[in-house]
């Protein structure tokens, strides 16, 4: 089967993610100059961007992961953060940024970022890929976002559905017909 039959249309091209992720890149630089941050990517769908993201990077860094989750087998965010991988990196008096793939509902960061935060880090910014506003339950804004969209089910470049479709290198919408079956 061919990937590309399922996706309606390409929402944002490998060439856009490429450019944005360059000058996002160089954002952070500044940001963190003569700093050493711990950069945390999310799991599963952060792992393209993240590593992207660091490799266009010039600052010295520590990287890390974690998995989380607000969904467990539902579609609909429980409020409640899950923890399925924590950070092997004592975050104490450092410097954190979250790297995520897209944000909706806000659920998993708002309560990931208020974890993060009782472990006494300088500071915890995030960086997502997608973010989807209109879907917001929880006031949740991250610090850096590449592109916001409309409200799609968006797959490629990390995300997926039903663990399919994370390997095209660019976003696009699925056809209806394959997740509302």
């Amino acid at each position: 089967m061919d990937l590309n039959e399922n996706v309606e249309r390409v929402m944002i091209s490998r060439e856009q993610i490429e450019e944005r992720v360059k000058a996002l890149a160089a954002q952070l630089d500044k940001l963190y100059e003569g700093r050493t941050p711990v950069v945390v990517c999310i799991l599963k769908g952060s792992v393209m961007f993240f590593a992207d993201l660091i490799r266009e990077m010039k600052t010295p860094m520590q990287i890390d992961f974690m998995a989380v989750s607000s969904y467990g087998k539902n579609s609909i965010s429980s409020g409640k953060l899950q923890v399925k991988k924590d950070l092997t990196v004592n975050i104490c008096g450092k410097d954190v940024l979250i790297v995520e793939d897209i944000i909706d509902s806000g659920n998993t960061l708002y309560n990931l970022k208020k974890l993060l935060n009782s472990r006494f880090p300088s500071s915890v910014n995030i960086v997502t890929l997608l973010d989807k506003p209109e879907r917001r339950e929880v006031p949740m804004e991250p610090e850096y976002t590449c592109f916001v969209i409309e409200d799609e089910f968006v797959v490629g470049y990390g995300m997926d559905y039903a663990e399919e479709y994370r390997n095209l290198p660019y976003i696009g919408v699925l056809k209806r017909s394959v997740y509302e079956k």
